[in-house]
């Protein structure tokens, strides 16, 4: 009896230990992000990827701490892998948004897929396009004086517009500014409220965000752009997000994905409320 109750005893202190191990961090939810990427997150925490880290620490019972620091090459390097300076561990633990199947990091399941969307002012010249396949077709037809903003960098409107034989009409943009407070696709949304282009394909989330913060000024169409894999392997437009952990931590993902599927319902309301244009 007295072997047995020993055997329960380290059964239940071994639970407990696992239990406490399934977190890195005890008291906060540290979390990697950048400081100027609207709509996904910013140092004023006025992104989705914000809300949701609110969510997901309220939900663990744990306070939110970031890591601040450009979404760019060295991202990962320089937070989740980046150990703490000033106490134990590692300076953030979780990623709120990267492609499924990120090679930098262990993800999460995918819960949430997303789209390119081609974007134009209302009432000016493009509103009878409902569809972005017959874009190239209305143009030409109707010899439509069109400017397009395409960036640079291989972006991937490049090759669609290619095949709508569109390029002659296109106004080359900077895909990455050297400036990390500039965002390409809130640059190229104003100047389509401003008239200065007439068109772009921009990323779904980005369109949707800044549509509806420039509602005042210009009503912004936004038609997903659909996958063509078919006519060409690269003409994929459509992507499915995760959360990213470091590799080896399998029971903090787990965790993680456990939350998220709990919570999917008030994840997918705070990605609405975004204007992302989700991808069932």
């Amino acid at each position: 009896m007295k072997k047995l109750i020993t055997i329960l005893f380290s059964t239940l202190l071994f639970q407990q230990v696992l239990a406490a191990n399934d977190m890195p961090d005890s008291e906060y939810l540290k979390v990697c992000a950048d400081g100027y990427m609207l709509p996904y997150s910013n140092k004023k925490e006025e992104g989705y990827e914000n809300k949701i880290a609110e969510l997901l620490a309220k939900k663990l019972g744990l306070k939110l701490k970031y890591e601040f620091f450009p979404q760019r090459i060295g991202f990962i390097r320089n937070t989740l892998r980046a150990e703490s300076e000033v106490s134990e561990g590692y300076k953030c633990d979780l990623v709120i948004n990267v492609p499924s199947g990120f090679e930098l990091a262990a993800t999460t399941d995918p819960y949430y897929k997303t789209t390119y969307a081609l974007v134009y002012a209302k009432g000016r010249k493009l509103d009878e396009i409902t569809d972005p396949e017959t874009l190239g077709k209305y143009v030409t037809d109707n010899n439509v004086d069109l400017k397009i903003g395409l960036p640079d960098r291989g972006d991937p409107a490049q090759l669609w517009f290619f095949y709508q034989n569109l390029m002659g009409y296109a106004t080359p943009y900077e895909g990455q500014p050297g400036d990390i407070k500039v965002d390409p696709g809130h640059t190229l949304i104003q100047d389509i409220v401003s008239g200065k282009i007439d068109t772009a394909m921009i990323w779904g989330p980005t369109a949707g965000y800044y549509a509806n913060l420039y509602k005042d000024k210009a009503e912004l169409v936004l038609l997903p752009i659909k996958d063509n894999m078919k006519k060409n392997r690269l003409m994929k437009y459509s992507y499915s997000n995760s959360m990213a952990v470091r590799y080896g931590e399998k029971a903090w993902k787990e965790k993680i994905n456990n939350l998220v599927k709990e919570n999917i319902t008030e994840i997918e309301k705070i990605l609405t409320d975004y204007g992302v244009p989700l991808v069932k």
